[in-house]
């Protein structure tokens, strides 16, 4: 199995320049399915989930045309329903989560679909009961073969309906809305998920011919109709590519531009970083992180420790509380990250503390990060990457850390990140993929 051997302890510049959004990509490729007309997507990134996804799409029948520079062309006029019931499918799409989201265009275009239960990272129990009950308000018949781990829907009559989320579910929001565009009637999310890729999905339903209105609330309303067609759509920055890159220059002491950052989506993850004592600036829409050789962690403002949590949308991604974590072990002072969206992404922190960082898991939500104030540096060691996010977290630790790291497992990074030992190397980073 092939692992990242990283020599850290050298800071890193240049022009950096985010990748497609990941999370973005999925649902609106997903979305393809809704139209026998053609749709072209750009920015998408070449990343393991995402390419998955696009063969699972072409063996349900989608052609498929590389058009090159990130951008495809999708054409879903003849899907083969019977696909579904293949072992080959079975295993495909429960290899990957977000091949969920075909379950809305296909029980709205085609009034059935099954699907097993959804792969993905091991970070905990992540329902998808949203989903189902979504639509099931929408008139949905579904059944779960427990035996199999397998879902199996008639949607042949789908009615809008008011429904009020049990969770705002950013992949349950999308699905729903999906299922909802072509339902007869009108059909009333409320506490659902408004993060900027939700609201780009929306705006690309909008241009195929759907009635969805709301787009950036919570309360999200969709007029069915009776059929969509194509449309041309480019996905958004990475935002969790933009944080992690902040975070690594801020680490590894690095002079460091982040280009085409899509600034105005990115909510307070720029905030939150600063709240560390990261200093960075805007020029048009590109990030500067200057190299800085020492940073502060912030108090509240009646001197108690900074708390940094994670939260639906408009709150901070949980997604980059591992990159913030990392970063807070080399600055001045503490800070609890309180992870409260997932059961075991904080687990990771065993492999900082053997690299020497100072970090108290208090329980599986809670992690007390003491900094060292860069007196005591990270130290090179062997780790495996537990899930994307907890990967390239680790992937920043080695390039801040003296010695050689070897990083373990990294078919994880590559799922969520774009060729990421080149743009790195690119960087001045000392990354080397070897093949197991």
């Amino acid at each position: 199995m092939s692992f990242f051997r990283v020599t850290g302890g050298r800071p890193l510049s240049g022009d950096i320049t985010p990748q497609g959004a990941k999370n973005e990509a999925l649902e609106v490729l997903c979305a393809t399915l809704l139209t026998s007309e053609p749709v072209t997507i750009h920015n998408i990134p070449d990343i393991r989930d995402v390419n998955r996804l696009i063969d699972l799409l072409s063996d349900l029948g989608v052609k498929i045309e590389k058009l090159g520079g990130g951008s495809w062309r999708f054409v879903a006029d003849d899907i083969n329903p019977d696909y579904l019931k293949t072992k080959a499918y079975e295993e495909k799409a429960a290899s990957l989560r977000g091949s969920v989201m075909i379950l809305g265009p296909l029980l709205t275009r085609f009034g059935k679909a099954q699907i097993p239960k959804p792969g993905g990272d091991k970070i905990g129990r992540r329902r998808l009961d949203t989903h189902f009950i979504g639509f099931r308000n929408l008139g949905a018949r579904f059944d779960f073969d427990y035996h199999h781990d397998f879902y199996s829907i008639d949607a042949s009559a789908l009615k809008g309906a008011y429904m009020l989320l049990d969770e705002a579910s950013v992949t349950g929001t999308a699905n729903i809305v999906m299922a909802a565009t072509m339902a007869k009637g009108t059909t009333t999310i409320y506490n659902a998920a408004c993060e900027p890729y939700v609201q780009q999905l929306c705006r690309m339903l909008n241009k195929m011919g759907a009635n969805i209105s709301g787009i950036g609330s919570n309360l999200l309303t969709i007029k069915g109709v009776e059929s969509l067609h194509g449309t041309t759509h480019t996905l958004l920055p990475d935002m969790i590519e933009v944080g992690s890159f902040i975070g690594l220059a801020a680490i590894t002491q690095s002079d460091i531009t982040i280009k085409n950052a899509g600034i105005e989506h990115l909510g307070i993850i720029p905030d939150s970083f600063r709240k560390l004592g990261i200093s960075m600036e805007y020029k048009g829409d590109d990030i500067h992180i200057p190299a800085q050789h020492f940073y502060e962690v912030e108090t509240f403002i009646d001197g108690s420790i900074m708390t940094i949590s994670d939260a639906i949308w408009p709150g901070l991604t949980p997604d980059l509380l591992s990159v913030i974590l990392v970063v807070a072990t080399q600055a001045k002072g503490t800070v609890l990250i309180h992870q409260k969206m997932f059961e075991s992404r904080l687990f990771f922190v065993d492999k900082l503390i053997d690299m020497g960082a100072q970090i108290i898991l208090c329980d599986p939500h809670r992690a007390t990060v003491i900094g060292l104030d860069r007196k005591f540096p990270l130290k090179g060691i062997r780790m495996t990457s537990p899930d994307i996010r907890a990967g390239v977290a680790l992937l920043i630790a080695a390039l801040s850390a003296e010695g050689t790291s070897e990083i373990l497992n990294i078919d994880q990074i590559d799922r969520g990140y774009q060729h990421i030992d080149t743009r790195l190397k690119a960087l001045g980073a000392d990354i080397e993929r070897v093949e197991g």
